[in-house]
């Protein structure tokens, strides 16, 4: 487990509102925010900051764990409404696991952001 992420992004408002609504359905709130950034977190173990930066940062893939599945899919609805580009609509990943379900969807500076949820369907 991580303890945070810290990675810039090029339109500090764009994805500062793209990141509080997509991952709102996984209960990821703001603990913290001046410079550099803006410090997110659903557990107040491990957080995700942003900070500004002129500099086009490398792509990454974040991956969010959901506890049900109902997460994932408000997340990628969450996500689409923020202006999200989809790339991989809810649903399981069989050949992950047989209990991967998940939801991608490409975020304001290209990033690759995945919500999980590996528990069974109840």
């Amino acid at each position: 487990m991580f303890d945070h992420i810290l990675f810039g992004v090029t339109d500090y408002a764009a994805s500062k509102a793209f990141f509080l609504k997509a991952l709102a359905p996984i209960g990821m709130v703001v603990v913290a925010e001046g410079p550099p950034g803006i410090e997110l977190s659903a557990d107040g173990k491990t957080s995700l900051c942003l900070c500004p930066t002129e500099e086009k940062p490398a792509r990454l893939h974040l991956a969010f764990v959901a506890g049900n599945r109902e997460q994932v899919q408000a997340f990628h609805r969450a996500a689409l409404e923020a202006g999200a580009r989809d790339n991989g609509a809810p649903g399981l990943r069989p050949n992950y696991s047989g209990r991967y379900y998940a939801a991608f969807v490409i975020g304001p500076d290209g990033h690759n952001i995945e919500v999980v949820c590996h528990e069974p369907e109840v």
